[in-house]
C-alpha cells in the first residue's frame, strides 16, 4: 500500500488507505482493491484480461499492449511479458521475463527464466530457474527445464526432463528424454549441438557433450561424447523367439 501522503484526494481514501490493514481480513481487502486496480490500469493500456477478478497480478508487472491474458492466471514479482502474447488459464509466472508474440498455454509454472519471441510453452510445462528459450522455441507438455538454454527453434515437446543443459539451434529432444544431471553430490552439464536429434526414451548421462547434427537413437543411455554428424545407439541387441509366446499359452493351458 502506499503512504497516505502521497495521495492528491485524502477523502476519496477508504479506511484501509487512510489507516491501513489492522487484521488479515482487511489486509486481504486492501490487496484486492490494489490487485483490481492493477488489472484495470492494464486493460486501460490495451491488455485484455478476461475475468480479473479471477487474476491475481502483482503490482511491479509489466505487460505489453495486445497481450491477452485469461481467467485463473497469476504474474507475480517482476514479471514483464511483451506485447501481443496469449497467457492462457491457470498459469502462474513469477520473475520471468517474456518478449514478444509468445504462447503459453495452460497450467504451466514458470519462474526466474527468459522467454523469447514466438516460443510456445506448455501445455502443463515447468520452467525453473535458469531456464532460457530461445526464438520459435517449443516447450511443450508435461516438459520441466532447469538452468537450461534452448536455442532458436529447438524443440522439447513432450514429457522430457532437460536440466543444467545448452540445446542449440533447431535441435528437437523426443519424448520422454532425460538429461541425467545429477550424481547424488554434484550437477553437470549436457551440451547439445545445432540440428541434432534425439530419439525417444533416451538418457543422456552428463557431462556429456552431442555435436552439431548428431542422431541419438531412440532409448539409448548415452555415456560418451557424440561427435558431429554421427549416429549413437546405446542400447541391447533386442532378441526375438518366434513361436515363444504361443508354445507359453500352451504351457499354462496344461497346467491348468
Amino acid at each position: 500500500m502506499s503512504d497516505p501522503k502521497d495521495h492528491k484526494d485524502v477523502e476519496a481514501m477508504t479506511p484501509i488507505e487512510r489507516h491501513g490493514a489492522g487484521n488479515i481480513a482487511e489486509l486481504v481487502a486492501a490487496d484486492a482493491v490494489e490487485k483490481t486496480a492493477k488489472a484495470r490500469r492494464l486493460m486501460e493500456a490495451g491488455v485484455t484480461i478476461f475475468r480479473p477478478d479471477t487474476c491475481v497480478i502483482d503490482a511491479e508487472v509489466e505487460v505489453g499492449a495486445g497481450t491477452v491474458i485469461e481467467a485463473y492466471v497469476q504474474l507475480l514479482g517482476t514479471t514483464r511479458i511483451g506485447a501481443g502474447c496469449l497467457i492462457r488459464s491457470f498459469t502462474v509466472i513469477e520473475n520471468c521475463t517474456l518478449a514478444d508474440n509468445v504462447l503459453v498455454r495452460q497450467n504451466c509454472v514458470l519462474s526466474d527464466s527468459r522467454v523469447e519471441t514466438g516460443a510456445k510453452i506448455g501445455p502443463f510445462a515447468h520452467l525453473r530457474p535458469g531456464s532460457e528459450i530461445g526464438e520459435d522455441a517449443h516447450v511443450g507438455n508435461f516438459v520441466e527445464t532447469k538452468k537450461a538454454r534452448l536455442g532458436k527453434g529447438a524443440k522439447a515437446n513432450h514429457l522430457a526432463y532437460v536440466g543444467d543443459a545448452d540445446v542449440g539451434e533447431g535441435t528437437n529432444i523426443g519424448a520422454g528424454v532425460i538429461t541425467c544431471n545429477y550424481d547424488g553430490v554434484n550437477k553437470f552439464q549436457t551440451i547439445i549441438g545445432k540440428g541434432v536429434f534425439v530419439g525417444s526414451d533416451s538418457t543422456l548421462v552428463a557431462p556429456i557433450t552431442i555435436e552439431d547434427g548428431a542422431y541419438i537413437g531412440a532409448g539409448s543411455c548415452i555415456t560418451r561424447n557424440v561427435p558431429a554428424g554421427s549416429l549413437a545407439v546405446g542400447r541391447s541387441r533386442q532378441i526375438t523367439k518366434e513361436g515363444w509366446a504361443a508354445a507359453r499359452r500352451a504351457r499354462k493351458k496344461e497346467q491348468g
